[in-house]
């Protein structure tokens, strides 16, 4: 639904004009209306609204200022001028403000219904472009079910981050309505928007600038929440940490626009993720930080020397280093960033051994089925780093227990698969190519992986199959014909089907027939 606001001195064509507009079956509703210019801008400044239809004389301010004014403070703002004919030359000056269109008076239902049918689809389409700018800050899912209102999208904004401390155990849910209910309750302001972004476990905050929290008893208007959040991030973490939810907060330094939103929110992620600490808290510089017996050099070394571990399937002088040098990455003033990459790390090596363990035994790369987020998100819920420590040599132990099992299994249940799917289309062709594509490996391990457990090729296993089938068909049906029988398993030429059958029962299919009778 849209929001419009007419601003008209007559009020007779005022009610004839939010009559047609109720009539018309448009998704507009007539939020607000004015009998002057002034009263109009008043509307607009407390209440954002998507559509405005002015008269163009009206007392204290026309609608030609009337519609400079409100595009300054809206400039997404679709408008429409009312005018009479002897007014048509205001109307063309109207159309150089970017006025949409306008209307002559006396309005008629074809007329009002033409333009906002037009200007509508014009806001359908703008909507869609400022939803293209929302993308990349806010989550996906969520922005394709949100719904892009002019409070949120008009003006300029305060932006802020939030996401939850690392090791952070929780009395309510980390989510929006958590977060918003707590800084309602702290600032006394609704004026905000609470976005999921891209990132799990991180919210992005949007404020009209110039909102006031409250008046004091005198009358007089107190901090504006704007410039307590500019120049005060703890305050944001004062409100979440007093409703059971720890969090960091970060502000960017200017005001944004809705085209500007991406590039700020950029910042403010690449700045948050850089320079948190595994203490929860915003290091002062990419440079600087207290290293507690290793450089980022030393890290590097270390996470050789472990992957040279895994690949040797040295599990207890794998977690022996893990358990001395990780202490290297949880002191409180590391970066979270250096210790996610450290699982990151682990996480690829150990699919790496795997991979390995599977062209050891069958001499072909086989795709790593387990999917690591899941395990990636369960290691970085932990309560506290020493609870995440021990997570992490469990983790670690249970993928070393994983290398170490027989490729057999794996292969087995490989063979199982293609000879079902073998079966189940003896009355087509399948090709070893078809067979390798369906179970997303090459040819050659099709190969090999049907030779170990039958040995014979592909070609054979499979001209088994059919023959067997042959033989039902002929043994259940004595009345159907050799030539149906082939045509039916997609040999095509009988004699062919004939030389087959032969090579694998020792006799030709109307010998068998002659034997089963």
């Amino acid at each position: 639904m849209y929001n419009a606001i007419i601003a008209e001195d007559s009020k007779p064509i005022l009610r004839n004009l939010q009559m047609l507009i109720r009539s018309a079956g448009l998704p507009v509703q007539v939020t607000a209306t004015a009998s002057n210019g002034l009263e109009a801008l008043e509307h607009l400044k407390s209440r954002p609204a998507d559509i405005l239809l002015t008269d163009i004389r009206m007392p204290k301010l026309d609608g030609l200022g009337l519609i400079e004014q409100a595009k300054k403070l809206n400039p997404r703002l679709q408008t429409v001028l009312i005018s009479g004919y002897s007014d048509f030359e205001y109307a063309r000056r109207a159309l150089n403000l970017q006025a949409f269109d306008y209307l002559l008076k006396p309005v008629d239902q074809g007329q009002l219904v033409d333009v906002l049918s037009r200007l509508l689809e014009q806001l359908r389409e703008q909507q869609e472009n400022e939803r293209r700018l929302l993308e990349g800050v806010v989550e996906a899912d969520y922005l394709a079910e949100m719904t892009l209102d002019t409070e949120l999208l008009a003006g300029e904004k305060r932006l802020m981050l939030v996401r939850q401390r690392p090791f952070a155990t929780e009395s309510k849910f980390w989510d929006i309505e958590s977060i918003a209910a707590a800084l309602k309750d702290f600032f006394n302001i609704e004026a905000f928007r609470v976005l999921p972004s891209q990132q799990a476990g991180q919210f992005v905050i949007m404020m009209d600038e110039g909102v006031f929290i409250e008046r004091n008893d005198a009358g007089i208007l107190k901090e504006s929440f704007a410039e307590r959040l500019r120049f005060d991030e703890a305050s944001v973490v004062e409100a979440l940490k007093n409703a059971g939810l720890s969090a960091v907060a970060l502000a960017a330094a200017q005001h944004v626009e809705l085209r500007t939103l991406s590039a700020a929110y950029g910042k403010l992620e690449r700045t948050v993720r850089d320079r948190l600490t595994v203490s929860g808290c915003l290091a002062s510089s990419l440079t600087g930080e207290q290293e507690v017996g290793a450089s980022e050099a030393a890290k590097l070394a270390i996470q050789v020397q472990l992957a040279e571990l895994i690949v040797q399937r040295q599990k207890e002088r794998f977690l022996l280093l893990l358990r001395q040098s990780l202490p290297y990455w949880l002191h409180a003033s590391a970066r979270m960033m250096s210790l996610e990459r450290l699982v990151i790390f682990l996480t690829d090596e150990f699919g790496v051994g795997r991979q390995e363990s599977a062209i050891e035994t069958s001499g072909e790369k086989v795709p790593d089925a387990v999917n690591s987020e899941p395990e990636f998100r369960t290691l970085f819920a932990a309560a506290s780093p020493e609870v995440f420590a021990e997570s992490l040599y469990e983790w670690c132990a249970a993928k070393f227990d994983r290398l170490q099992e027989p490729g057999k299994r794996g292969g087995e249940e490989l063979f199982e698969q293609i000879d079902r799917h073998l079966r189940q289309n003896l009355y087509a062709q399948i090709s070893i190519a078809e067979a390798a594509q369906q179970f997303h490996v090459s040819p050659s391990y099709i190969s090999r992986i049907i030779k170990r457990y039958t040995g014979s090729t592909f070609v054979h296993h499979y001209m088994e199959l059919k023959i067997d089938e042959a033989r039902r068909l002929l043994a259940s049906e004595p009345d159907m014909k050799v030539k149906h029988v082939s045509d039916a398993l997609g040999f095509g030429d009988p004699h062919y089907f004939s030389k087959v059958f032969k090579e694998y029962a020792g006799c030709s299919p109307t010998e068998y027939k002659d034997k089963l009778a």
